[in-house]
């Protein structure tokens, strides 16, 4: 099938509605592994491919490690093969990326994500010289990450291509909210044979996919994810029109959520939204903070308006001892 532009899709394995799952806390920082079930579950029912957990959406840069390692095992445990799981590696150490990788890996996710090394606004040389040792000692796939907004650090194209030639480097999530660099990028790798690209930014799902992008990996389909995959589908099928104006929704969607905050208070936001839907409880794990008493209430009203079914309250979190 092609998009309206004539360019083939790449028949790749990895692809679709990938989304980066929220990382559902107590009050008291632990993982609600029955919110994390919940939550995985009304996913898998709006008919996405697959979750992406320990991203920015999932807090990772805040997770401790024993939490990241259960909620992995966890995630890969509940969908039992039916859902992709991708699992992000953040550390800037290169030894402790490849530890983490490939823990991950034998915890059995399909692949890991990974960004360049953060806070020292790595040059393109040494980036590529990252990626090139992480994807030689990963005992699996990678995906690279291009998140300018919390890296400091945009990933070059070329680089992008170098890297993609490389050996278990299997697709990149681009989240730089770039139009013309978005079609560059397709143009130089959305052709690459059993290498996926995923639009990682709302703006942009839309027409990534009527581009080419084998994927989408949408924060918003936390909230909607029957919606993005009529987004995917519309797409793949061609129907711009359509494919439109479902973009113009979920970013009404989003809008619930994002609308005049940081980063950090948007994911407080989504995750006090999901509160409301019965999926989780609002808690952050520091520095991160909840979304303040009166703004969830607001929160409320907008998730009406939209059309949500919003609970009377939120759902009380379970505490649960480690497994495994």
């Amino acid at each position: 099938m092609k998009p309206s532009n004539g360019h083939p899709i790449s028949p790749v394995t990895h692809g679709g509605v990938i989304v980066p799952m929220v990382t559902p806390v107590t009050p008291s920082g632990a993982l609600d592994e029955r919110a994390v079930e919940r939550l995985l579950a009304h996913l898998a029912a709006g008919g996405v491919h697959g979750v992406f957990v320990l991203g920015t959406t999932g807090e990772g840069p805040a997770v401790p490690r024993a939490l990241g390692e259960r909620l992995v095992r966890l995630t890969v445990a509940a969908t039992r093969g039916r859902l992709v799981v991708y699992a992000g590696i953040g550390a800037v150490d290169l030894g402790a990326a490849v530890a983490a990788g490939n823990h991950f890996l034998r915890c059995g996710v399909d692949a890991v994500v990974a960004h360049a090394p953060a806070r020292f606004e790595t040059q393109p040389e040494a980036a590529l010289e990252f990626f090139a040792e992480l994807s030689g000692r990963l005992e699996g796939d990678l995906i690279l990450y291009n998140m300018p907004l919390t890296t400091r650090v945009s990933l070059p194209i070329p680089l992008c291509k170098a890297t993609a030639h490389r050996p278990r480097v299997i697709g990149i999530k681009d989240s730089e909210n770039d139009a013309a660099r978005m079609v560059e990028l397709l143009r130089e790798l959305g052709d690459k044979k059993d290498f996926a690209v995923f639009i990682g930014t709302g703006p942009l799902m839309g027409q990534g996919l009527l581009l080419g992008a084998e994927g989408i990996v949408p924060s918003v389909g936390n909230l909607a994810p029957a919606l993005c995959r009529e987004l995917y589908d519309a797409a793949r099928a061609g129907d711009v029109a359509r494919t439109n104006a479902l973009h113009e929704r979920l970013m009404a969607v989003s809008a619930i959520y994002q609308r005049g905050r940081s980063l950090a208070q948007s994911l407080a936001a989504l995750k006090s939204a999901l509160a409301w839907l019965g999926l989780c409880g609002p808690d952050m794990l520091p520095p991160l903070a909840a979304l303040p008493e009166a703004e969830r209430a607001a929160l409320r009203q907008e998730l009406l308006a939209e059309g949500f079914p919003v609970r009377g309250e939120y759902p009380a979190p379970v505490e649960l001892q480690p497994v495994g």
